[in-house]
């Protein structure tokens, strides 16, 4: 490797941090995926809901979707203002799910695979695998819950959410 060029971790962050969107978090989290675990799966859907605030998201088995709770998401981006924590906390909850559809069930080792793959996609004091180690729920601290009550939504698909090279017959 040339002295110059970035390391796979500098360049997760990197494109983690230009993310614009669910799609292209997406795809890192897929890429992270292969790096680390050379599984990959592909037709994937996103829905966003609003869910109970415990509830980060979820992937019904036997199904190719996944439902992020829409709710969780714009508090932490009305409260931090930050596009590169609000795309780590979208990482953290894709990636879970992600494993789970890939076939991983059991709660504590899917955790403990998020964090592993973490910290060796992005280093362990990014804010990406702070996240996975302390829980998504950190970053609501000081936050009051009580005052963000919004009426439920309907749930939404997000469009062009997985890019695809191949057409569905």
């Amino acid at each position: 490797m040339d002295e110059g060029s970035p390391t796979p971790a500098e360049k997760f962050r990197i494109r983690l941090e230009r993310a614009a969107g669910y799609g292209e978090v997406w795809e890192i989290v897929k890429d992270t995926v292969a790096f680390s675990l050379h599984k990959r799966r592909s037709g994937m859907m996103l829905f966003l809901d609003d869910l109970p605030i415990q509830l980060g998201a979820y992937h019904p088995i036997g199904t190719n979707n996944i439902v992020l709770n829409r709710r969780l998401v714009q508090i932490v981006e009305a409260a931090i203002e930050s596009k590169r924590v609000v795309n780590a906390l979208v990482y953290n909850l894709l990636l879970h799910e992600y494993l789970h559809a890939l076939g991983e069930y059991s709660e504590v080792e899917v955790r403990h695979m998020v964090y592993e793959i973490a910290q060796r996609c992005f280093d362990k004091d990014y804010i990406v695998t702070v996240i996975a180690e302390k829980s998504p729920w950190t970053l609501l601290k000081g936050i009051p819950l009580e005052a963000v009550s919004v009426p439920k939504r309907v749930m939404e698909i997000v469009k062009d959410f997985e890019k695809t090279d191949r057409y569905i017959v």
